[in-house]
């Protein structure tokens, strides 16, 4: 299977995900939850790596990319969860899934050309995400809209610093450097609990959610960091992103989010940007 094939699966299994999070709004802790989702999808991939009857060692050369991958992924789902329950889809989604903007940015660094149609397939999806993001009052969160839009975009910067580490660390071992960056993940998460002494279980009623969450997260990374030694690696995290796009129209149509005509065009405009880039 090909980068792209591989970042539509993730694509598929974020939007899920993501409008998970949305979903628990705040009736489970945040940090709480996030434990749970982190530490299935660590048993998803250590199950996965042992059934497939790989080495579980990761080499040298891969360690620092892998862990710094993990460092960038806890900050990404913290600021992720974060914006969710501040602000709406609407505003939250596409913010996040501009991502791919710095993904481009990462492949010009190593060396990648990139093309004038691929520019201005950026352009749009920055100007999309503009018209997406809509008014404050439009969005219904005035008084915390900074704020939202400050997480949203520490979560798209921390996914694409994931998704690039990560991938350099995949060229030396897939399976491996996912459960490496992972259990970095986890590991910080309940460090940074046990600092704030806000070590909190999120309930049995939410766990089955939550464990879902966890699959479906470890599903998503594990397919973009695959991409990881195969051309265009970068094209995984690009079309991984159009999750945004399901989680838009899934909170329109269950959750009843109230969504403008300016930010319908919005999302159409960012999301087709993301996919000109993969072309």
């Amino acid at each position: 299977m090909s980068a792209l094939g591989l970042g539509l699966i993730a694509a598929l299994c974020w939007g899920l995900h993501d409008f998970s999070v949305r979903y628990l709004k705040d009736s489970v802790p945040l940090m709480g939850s996030l434990m749970v989702v982190l530490a299935v999808g660590t048993l998803f991939q250590l199950a996965g790596i042992s059934l497939s009857g790989a080495e579980l060692a990761l080499p040298s050369q891969a360690l620092g990319y892998a862990i710094a991958a993990g460092g960038s992924f806890l900050i990404a789902d913290l600021a992720l969860y974060a914006a969710f329950r501040r602000g709406p889809v609407a505003l939250v989604a596409p913010l996040v899934a501009s991502y791919p903007v710095l993904s481009v940015g990462f492949a010009i660094w190593r060396g990648v050309e990139v093309s004038s149609w691929q520019w201005l397939a950026v352009v749009v999806i920055v100007l999309g995400v503009g018209a997406a993001a809509g008014r404050p009052q439009e969005t219904g969160v005035t008084g915390a809209w900074k704020a939202t839009v400050a997480l949203s975009l520490l979560g798209a910067a921390g996914f694409a610093s994931t998704f690039a580490l990560g991938q350099y660390a995949a060229e030396f071992g897939a399976p491996q450097a996912n459960l490496a960056t992972r259990m970095t993940a986890l590991i910080g998460l309940l460090c940074l609990m046990a600092l704030t002494r806000n070590l909190v279980w999120p309930g049995w009623r939410a766990l089955p959610l939550l464990v879902t969450m966890g699959v479906l997260d470890g599903m998503a990374l594990q397919n973009v960091l695959k991409a990881g030694g195969m051309p265009h690696a970068e094209y995984a995290a690009v079309s991984s992103s159009i999750f945004g796009m399901l989680t838009v129209v899934l909170a329109w149509m269950i959750l009843r989010e109230r969504m403008t005509a300016l930010q319908w065009l919005g999302c159409m405009l960012a999301f087709g940007g993301i996919g000109a880039l993969a072309l």
